[in-house]
């Protein structure tokens, strides 16, 4: 856990050496899913802090639990298409690699998103609290674009076609959960 949390670090900072963190086999890969467990309490806090915004539609609890389902869902599937497209790209032997590495990845993007959140605790103005948040979210999309370029040995478009991939999975999830 903790090698996989120094590797997702690096990577956080452009460090592209950050990938020898994570094994290159498939037991590896499969141990790297660990990482859902502990971004799990970041996507709780997010979900929370969209309760008590007033953003969540319906009940709070089917919420939660269609929102659980679609995280669920959303890890998994995203694991199977990439597994397709590394295959599709040549990259098949670099995907156990590249999915522990995004996997950890996931947890500093839980990490950044929550930060952003910091302005509107602390009551600072709203306008820090927007700029905040896009930071937040244009280095959670950088992150995981420099790690599919990095671990998959592609280029910047075909990293970005990952990146498109898992965040049109994420939009998909978002609107049949109601998210």
């Amino acid at each position: 856990m903790a090698e996989g949390l120094r590797g997702a670090l690096a990577l956080a900072v452009g460090r592209p050496e950050g990938v020898r963190h994570f094994g290159a086999d498939l037991p590896a890969a499969a141990r790297s899913f660990r990482a859902a467990g502990v971004a799990l309490p970041g996507f709780l806090c997010l979900h929370l802090m969209d309760v008590l915004a007033g953003h969540a539609p319906g009940a709070p609890w089917n919420g939660l639990v269609l929102d659980l389902l679609g995280y669920a869902i959303g890890w998994a599937g995203f694991a199977l298409l990439s597994h397709r497209m590394a295959a599709a790209l040549g990259r098949s032997d670099r995907w156990p690699r590249y999915i522990a590495a995004w996997n950890w990845c996931n947890v500093v993007q839980y990490v950044l998103l929550i930060g952003a959140m910091l302005p509107v605790l602390l009551g600072m103005p709203g306008w820090l609290d927007h700029v905040a948040g896009l930071v937040a979210l244009f280095w959670a999309v950088w992150l995981e674009w420099f790690t599919a370029r990095v671990a998959l040995e592609v280029g910047g478009l075909q990293a970005a076609g990952l990146v498109l991939m898992d965040i049109g999975l994420g939009v998909l999830l978002s609107i049949v959960t109601g998210g």
